[in-house]
């Protein structure tokens, strides 16, 4: 059997012990707290680790670029498709689409399928990339949140003062940003793993097995899906899978890219599912909120598309990964990309009736509760 397909079926197994274990962990902050194991320990000591075998050429300068400007892409213009899939301008679930739909988390979705697929000199590509993606998702979606908070609440903004506070405070409580800065600071000193105390690197390295078998163990425990929002929620997902696709056919095409493993890299990445952040910036708005009858977001929205994210980002990675070099041709590229637009178009028209049917649904099902917690 092919290595490749092997590992697949490996990945898959883990996934399903996750959700096998669904019935041992009772809490969401058991769940959590596997999550914050993999953020805060697994994922950093992984790529410090990769960092530290890099060689630091021109070229990697530009993948946070690149990174920055699918962000950005994401963020201007896939929400003018948001209204075609039935997501109504300047709504809660608009503006929680358009926080979450750009932001990717290559961490939890993309980052140990490279390691295993394309090996430690590429996911160090990634983290690379990954710098410009967490520039845009700590700081420029929380002035963007913070933005559209005030404006709704009809508030004044916080002075620059403030906001630069905040966001540096947010920078430096991120354990990945600081294993980061200092593995570039070593690499810039010209310093490996080998330069490091014995006991240094041992514990890095045995924190860094950690990650895959947690990451798939995670997305497992993490599956909740609300029926009423599944095939909205698909839609939107599917086609923003599409847009990142075509987007990536048309750099490899215009830009000449040949090797193949920097394109099945960049289609990994880009892939990624919606980061965490976003919604905690969303998470801190809503709690600002409490008492307000008109709402910027809205948090279980955010958890739905969050839930879905996962599966189907680690699904098409391990697709585009374990099928070897099928999706490294720009003809497949496209093809792939046209098939995941026309399903996410077609499926929210396809179910009209019933995600319109269950939406009125879930307004007076929260009119019920909300009349019933006055009364009581």
């Amino acid at each position: 059997m092919d290595v490749s397909l092997q590992k697949t079926i490996t990945f898959i197994l883990f996934i399903g012990i996750g959700l096998l274990l669904k019935v041992k962990f009772s809490t969401k902050a058991e769940v959590v707290g596997i999550k914050k194991i993999i953020l805060n320990l697994a994922l950093p000591a992984t790529i410090f680790i990769a960092l530290l075998g890099i060689k630091v050429e021109a070229d990697l300068l530009l993948l946070p670029l690149l990174a920055l400007i699918l962000n950005a892409l994401l963020f201007f213009v896939f929400p003018l498709l948001l209204p075609i899939l039935g997501i109504e301008k300047e709504t809660p679930n608009y503006r929680t689409a358009k926080m979450l739909i750009p932001s990717l988390a290559p961490g939890l979705s993309c980052f140990p399928f490279v390691m295993e697929y394309l090996g430690d000199s590429y996911l160090a590509k990634a983290a690379m990339a990954d710098l410009g993606n967490k520039v845009f998702v700590l700081m420029i979606l929380y002035v963007v949140a913070m933005n559209w908070h005030y404006k709704v609440q009809e508030k004044k903004a916080q002075s620059g003062k403030a906001k630069l506070k905040s966001l540096g405070i947010a920078m430096i409580s991120e354990p990945v940003n600081v294993f980061i800065a200092a593995a570039l600071l070593l690499v810039g000193f010209g310093l490996n793993m080998e330069s490091l105390p014995f006991f240094a690197s041992e514990t890095l390295s045995r924190l860094s097995l950690l990650m895959t078998p947690l990451v798939l163990l995670y997305i497992g425990l993490a599956v909740n899906i609300k029926k009423n929002q599944l095939i909205q929620i698909l839609g939107v997902l599917m086609l923003r899978a599409g847009f990142v696709i075509i987007i990536t056919g048309l750099l490899v095409m215009f830009a000449g890219i040949s090797i193949k493993n920097d394109i099945l890299l960049m289609l990994s990445f880009g892939l990624s599912a919606c980061s965490f952040w976003p919604f905690a910036h969303i998470s801190a708005v809503d709690a600002a909120e409490p008492n307000e009858k008109k709402k910027t977001f809205n948090p279980n929205y955010a958890v739905s598309i969050l839930a879905l994210s996962f599966p189907l980002s680690t699904i098409l990675i391990l697709g585009i990964l374990s099928s070897g070099k099928i999706f490294a041709e720009t003809t497949n590229i496209f093809l792939l990309g046209g098939i995941l637009s026309v399903a996410g178009f077609g499926l929210p028209f396809f179910l009209q009736k019933k995600v319109k049917t269950t939406e009125k649904e879930e307004i007076i099902s929260e009119n019920m509760e909300v009349s019933t917690s006055k009364t009581s």
